[in-house]
């Protein structure tokens, strides 16, 4: 799944979010006008590292910011059999909610 976003969405997502202008900028290229990271790897002379970074850091934002009503993000650490149920669940969930799109 490639990521991406309209204007009015990354703007949803950047309004709170406490980061720079440079990140701002590198994230907007690539999540809203679907330029490759390597783009601002080449022109800002930036790492892979950086550039991702930047982008993720808006990309996560935007997932906090737009989970379904009724779901909620978690992060446990289980014994690996009931991490595989809770996969499966996570799987379900994920179908469920596509459907209802």
């Amino acid at each position: 799944m490639k990521k991406q976003l309209t204007e009015s969405q990354f703007q949803l997502c950047v309004n709170d979010l406490e980061v720079g202008q440079q990140t701002i900028e590198i994230a907007h290229g690539v999540l809203v006008m679907g330029q490759p990271q390597s783009v601002y790897v080449a022109s800002l002379g930036l790492s892979k590292g950086a550039v991702s970074q930047a982008v993720h850091r808006v990309w996560s934002a935007y997932i906090v910011k737009n989970l379904p009503k009724g779901y909620e993000r978690v992060s446990v650490v289980l014994p690996e059999h009931q991490a595989y149920i809770v996969k499966r669940w996570a799987e379900g969930a994920e179908k469920k909610r596509v459907s209802e799109i």
